[in-house]
């Protein structure tokens, strides 16, 4: 991908190190800027918890006092023998009426206990004797409590002071869902463990948020969650009865974590959340800050963000002209450099600008002079290797050519027929003329018809007329120019080795123009041989395709000519026979 147009490519360094600065300094200024407004949090947040945590501190201190309360009053009634004998003996009238004054005293002067707080105590027998200290402040009924999943948990764990969550639906106005914290404790001979009662100390949610409500504010609130997740008091007071699974999920954070708040998701903001056990109550309490109210008129986001931009674009400023400057000399001799291609590398640079520039630029004049003249040694060099590969190869398939044409000769002469000798020598002789006499390195195509036509002649004075020839060329291939000896090495290795169990058969030759390549094809309907080992390394191959000297001479004399995408091809199937395609290009006369 392009990131520069083409024509700003001369000042491409400058651009890109603009860019880099650019990016760099964008960068750290939002790095720095981030970082500042995240240590100023924290270090905020520090703080502000360690204040908070004084005043929770507060707040639990009166929390541990309501409950030492309860501790005291639930004592005095398990010590009462005269509450036992009413919940669990069986009374006359007149005595139920001496005990129920009697406990009914005992009460007030544990009642006088609660005098800062305005609560109900009910105490329940298992004789179905029930007493309550003020009737109207916990209507519930004795029928309801009986049943009720207080006085279930109080009995399952009669030893155990505990405080439960009860929200208390009714028809009247008054107390149509109102919320209660009950503490529940079981009446239980301390003796014989027998369990003769329960008692239960309600007191309304409202009264609870009294330890609390000084100390809220909008955006810092407070919440006392149960094990089980549901908001048993909180001066949110429209959330009271909810379950929270999230409140849960801090709690368990804030006990594995060394610090004393996290901040986190609560009702769809950012809270900074801070929580403590209350082991008597077996409560969690919360206090919840808006992160938002609490923080967000500390640090003037906005002032800040235009400061950042500010310090950017005065850097920026600074890094153009100075990033300008220092690196037009460079883009003006790139410029020249891009130049020299389209003039021959004939054009010299001016020798300007900095000292690094003047030292490029000298060494680059230099260089074109050195270039010069090793092209110059590098053109002449491969001529002289050209032409030496191409005499090599051609006096490689000139003897080898010339043996086999003198081998059929004597094959002649011994049978004994001085015409055909005659014939045959005269052929050769006219080959010779055409191959070896011939100096240039390339004839036509007619030509080396010419020459196959000698060439067969000879071989078929020798083996009859057993092995036939046909020709077929395109009108418009006859004058095109192909190297010497490029099709006699094929139609010899069809008569020497292409019917060897076939007595006759048939060799055509096929030359035709393609787009702009010259084909030529060369088939015989002879023995044919195995397919060529396609496992085998290329190299192995290239050795079975081009087993004969000829044969290999000719691929390799093409590929040296005309290069590497043109050469010679061979397929060839047992008894059905072998095609050899060569392709080249088909340059004009």
């Amino acid at each position: 991908m392009r990131v520069i147009p083409n024509r700003f490519k001369h000042s491409g360094l400058f651009i890109n190190m603009f860019l880099i600065t650019v990016i760099i300094i964008i960068i750290v200024s939002v790095t720095i800027a981030w970082t500042t407004v995240r240590m100023a949090e924290k270090f905020f947040f520090g703080k502000f918890s360690i204040m908070n945590a004084t005043v929770m501190s507060q707040v639990i201190d009166s929390f541990e006092t309501f409950n030492y309360s309860i501790v005291q009053a639930s004592n005095s009634i398990l010590a009462s023998g005269t509450i036992k004998s009413v919940l669990s003996e069986k009374q006359t009238n007149k005595q139920k009426m001496s005990s129920f004054y009697n406990m009914g005293q005992q009460m007030k002067r544990i009642q006088s206990n609660f005098v800062p707080y305005d609560m109900d105590i009910v105490v329940m027998g298992i004789n179905g004797v029930s007493f309550s200290t003020y009737q109207n402040y916990w209507p519930i009924s004795d029928h309801v409590l009986e049943n009720s999943s207080l006085r279930k948990n109080t009995l399952d764990q009669p030893k155990k002071l505990m405080y439960q969550f009860n929200r208390l639906e009714s028809s009247s106005s008054t107390t149509k869902n109102k919320q209660y914290i009950v503490a529940t404790r079981a009446l239980m001979d301390r003796i014989t463990d027998k369990i003769y009662g329960s008692m239960y100390f309600a007191i309304s949610e409202k009264e609870i948020r009294k330890f609390y409500s000084s100390y809220t504010s909008p955006g810092n609130n407070v919440y006392l969650v149960d094990k089980s997740g549901y908001i048993a008091s909180s001066n949110e007071t429209k959330l009271i009865g909810n379950k929270s699974n999230d409140l849960l999920t801090y709690a368990a954070k804030l006990k594995n974590t060394p610090r004393e708040y996290i901040v986190g998701k609560f009702m769809g903001k950012d809270q900074i959340i801070l929580m403590n056990y209350l082991p008597s109550f077996d409560m969690y309490l919360f206090n919840i800050i808006d992160k938002q109210t609490a923080f967000g008129d500390l640090i003037d986001t906005r002032e800040i963000t235009l400061i950042t931009i500010g310090i950017v674009l005065l850097a920026l400023l600074i890094v153009f002209f100075a990033s300008r400057k220092l690196t037009n000399s460079l883009s003006n001799l790139v410029k020249q450099i891009s130049n020299v291609s389209k003039n021959n590398f004939d054009q010299y640079v001016a020798v300007t600008g900095t000292y690094e520039t003047m030292q490029i630029g000298n060494a680059f004049n230099s260089m074109l002079d050195e270039l010069h003249e090793y092209v110059d040694q590098l053109i002449l060099s491969q001529k002289q290797q050209r032409h030496a590969e191409l005499a090599a190869l051609q006096q490689q398939i000139n003897p080898h050519f010339l043996y086999n044409t003198l081998a059929s000769i004597k094959f002649l002469v011994r049978q004994g027929g001085k015409e055909d000798s005659e014939a045959i020598i005269n052929a050769l002789i006219s080959l010779l003329q055409n191959t070896i006499g011939n100096v240039n390195e390339t004839i036509t195509i007619e030509q080396e018809l010419e020459n196959l036509r000698n060439y067969v002649l000879i071989n078929q004075m020798r083996y009859g007329n057993r092995i036939k020839v046909h020709y077929f060329v395109g009108p418009d291939c006859m004058n095109l120019p192909i190297p010497k000896l490029i099709l006699q090495p094929f139609i010899e290795n069809s008569f020497f080795h292409g019917f060897n169990r076939k007595q006759e058969g048939t060799i055509n030759v096929l030359i035709w123009r393609e787009g702009d390549n010259l084909k030529c094809e060369v088939t015989d309907n002879g023995d044919g041989m195995n397919q060529i080992d396609t496992k085998l390394p290329k190299t192995k191959r290239k050795q079975q395709l081009f087993s004969g000297i000829g044969v290999r001479n000719v691929h390799e004399r093409i590929q040296l000519i005309y290069g590497e995408a043109y050469g010679v091809t061979i397929t060839s199937e047992p008894d059905v026979g072998t095609k050899v395609l060569i392709i080249m290009p088909a340059q004009p006369s």
